[in-house]
């Protein structure tokens, strides 16, 4: 008896283990079938953050005989701020967002159906309380999952790259409150004339100072020569000095000039279309000579038929000030190489500027790309700069919706890499 109680045991675990396994199959078959529609569904979402979706899109849609019989935004409203070009926030009683822009979000305000900014929640506690409307300012920052960048070379090499557009965005912020249950948050980004701002006040100043330069070479010449006397080697010399201001005054104002002119962001179309690589032979033509003049090597390569939209003057600009600085860098008998290719991700072209120079200190290299930021390590050709060159690359890099970065360890040279969106 005891051991064919023990033999239906076994059998049943053996039945057991096989509808198990039947049952194991057939799930993955269905998933097989069921997964993409699941996952177009889904649109790369979680199931929490579709599930989050789908309830906020039910709360912003449900009528006014609805259980809870809450009030809908009047459809006025709603069409009203959808033509508004400032980004709007609707924020109902709850605190909770309903309606939000996306800009809202890019700017940092909105973060997780909710306001992120402690300003903002103020003074929207204090609208609905009190009526009337705030106005004020506020600063923030670009949050991480919208400035991301390929960086295959920092995933290969385990080293963080430095990208360049962790910068402020200054908004004017409106505040009013709707009805009794909605408050409105209306967010103008002032951004851009912000920096154009800060670019023509650091033309004046620094054009002012420079000015200084020629200014004073020019009055000891005219000293020397007045009183007379003066030996040609000394005037000659007094000459070189003024030369040499005057041609650091106009190096420095024609760059200014190429950064005040990158700052309006760059609309893609079919007549700003160009070859990456062609464009980047076009500089290397330009620059050969001056790399054969500081005996560095200059090399490039790369993928045929990578097309962007940009504005040609600016992508030419923006990659000689990268290989203009590689060659300035690179020792005597080293080289410089400069290669195109298609990002792993498929939505960006990259120009990687990479030398074999000193590298950069790590303390320099998160502010490369401010502008006239001189590191602390210059050669004898670079130390005549004004430290323009990396702020164009990057002000061009974002008016083209991409950006720029530097890869460096010390005593191993630096990469630099342009990232442009492909043309669609």
């Amino acid at each position: 008896m005891p051991d064919q109680s023990l033999s239906s045991i076994v059998i049943f675990a053996v039945f057991a283990l096989f509808a198990l396994a039947v049952f194991a199959i057939v799930a993955l078959k269905l998933w097989e079938l069921v997964g993409p529609l699941v996952d177009r569904t889904l649109q790369g979402a979680s199931v929490a953050e579709y599930a989050s979706q789908r309830m906020r899109r039910f709360k912003a849609q449900r009528r006014p005989d609805d259980e809870d019989n809450l009030e809908d935004l009047p459809d006025d409203t709603a069409t009203l701020l959808s033509m508004l070009t400032v980004a709007s926030i609707v924020v109902d009683a709850q605190d909770e967002v309903v309606r939000s822009s996306p800009d809202a979000y890019r700017l940092g305000v909105v973060q997780d159906d909710a306001i992120a900014i402690d300003e903002v929640m103020r003074a929207v506690h204090e609208v609905r309380a009190a009526g009337g409307r705030r106005m004020f300012d506020l600063t923030t920052s670009t949050p991480e999952r919208f400035i991301s960048m390929p960086s295959e070379a920092a995933a290969s090499t385990g080293v963080v790259e430095t990208a360049s557009v962790r910068r402020p965005n200054w908004l004017k912020v409106t505040v009013g409150r709707i009805n009794e249950r909605f408050v409105v948050v209306l967010i103008d980004d002032v951004s851009d004339a912000v920096r154009f701002g800060q670019v023509r006040d650091s033309f004046i100043t620094n054009v002012s100072e420079q000015l200084l330069g020629p200014t004073e070479a020019l009055v000891v010449l005219a000293d020397n020569l007045e009183r007379g006397g003066a030996d040609e080697e000394r005037i000659a010399r007094d000459a070189r000095q003024v030369r040499d201001s005057c041609e650091k005054l106009n190096h420095m104002v024609a760059d200014l000039l190429l950064l005040i002119k990158a700052q309006e962001p760059v609309t893609p179309s079919s007549a700003n279309r160009l070859d990456l690589l062609e464009q980047v032979r076009h500089v290397a033509d330009q620059l050969r000579p001056q790399a054969v003049a500081a005996g560095v090597g200059l090399h490039v390569d790369g993928d045929e038929g990578v097309i962007v939209n940009g504005e040609v003057d600016q992508i030419r600009t923006a990659i000689t000030k990268l290989v203009e600085n590689a060659i300035g860098y690179s020792p005597q008998g080293k080289s410089v190489s400069v290669a195109v290719s298609r990002a792993k991700t498929g939505d960006h072209a990259m120009v990687r500027v990479l030398d074999q120079g000193r590298g950069i200190a790590k303390e320099d290299q998160s502010r490369v790309f401010e502008r006239f930021y001189r590191g602390t390590e210059q050669t004898s050709r670079t130390e005549n700069g004004v430290g323009l060159g990396l702020a164009i690359v990057k002000h061009v890099a974002l008016t083209h919706h991409g950006d720029v970065a530097v890869w460096s360890v010390p005593g191993s040279g630096s990469t630099f890499t342009l990232s442009l969106p492909l043309a669609r």
